[in-house]
């Protein structure tokens, strides 16, 4: 067993260390307006997950660049309060990854992708038309995390989900379920390298 000091690791070794044994993650495509110009910016993130279900509140920990500047999702969503969060699933992935690239914040991602706007219900914000799911959502709070050096490294988002779209290919509302073998999700693992389901087996839990 190899033992480490986080203290002793430098911030590239932290992260490949995290990133590659908390997997597999589940990956946010994220819409915003742009603050800029009103354009919608649009981008993945894998730092993302379940913070509560009733209120339903979801998370989502962006990075900053270099700098310590905000990235457009982080501004955007604190400055205007509203965001729409899709999840990634195996039809959308490579044009879910093309929105990575790296783009002004006037210019719109979606312009790299063959992915369609579409009005949300509640929100201005507009959702992703291919989705198969889509949270349509309002800031709930903002925390910047500094580092030990007390430069503000993370944003971490704190979003309530206030409308949900779902395609009934994926859901069934008589009982509630997501089926999840129909969804296809696609998962993040280290480096460039992404993950579809396995296998799926149940496990009843001891009461």
């Amino acid at each position: 067993m190899i033992t480490l000091d986080p203290n002793e690791l430098k911030g590239r070794e932290k992260y490949k260390l995290l990133t590659g044994a908390i997997v597999p993650r589940p990956i946010a495509f994220v819409t915003t307006t742009s603050t800029v110009n009103g354009t919608v910016n649009a981008a993945p993130f894998s730092f993302f997950n379940i913070v509560s279900s009733d209120p339903p509140i979801i998370s989502l920990s962006i990075g900053r660049r270099a700098g310590n500047t905000m990235k457009d999702t982080a501004r955007n969503a604190v400055a205007n309060g509203e965001l729409v969060v899709h999840i990634s699933t195996e039809n959308l992935i490579e044009d879910i990854n093309e929105t990575a690239a790296l783009l002004p914040a006037a210019r719109s991602e979606l312009e790299l992708t063959g992915l369609n706007k579409v009005d949300s219900t509640i929100v201005s914000v507009p959702g992703i038309l291919e989705a198969k799911v889509r949270f349509e959502c309002r800031l709930e709070q903002h925390h910047e995390i500094k580092n030990d050096h007390g430069n503000t490294v993370t944003d971490f988002l704190m979003a309530r989900i206030v409308c949900i779209h779902i395609d009934e290919t994926v859901y069934n509302p008589q009982k509630g379920y997501v089926f999840t073998e129909t969804l296809r999700p696609v998962a993040r693992l280290a480096g460039s390298n992404y993950a579809e389901l396995g296998k799926i087996y149940s496990l009843i839990r001891p009461e």
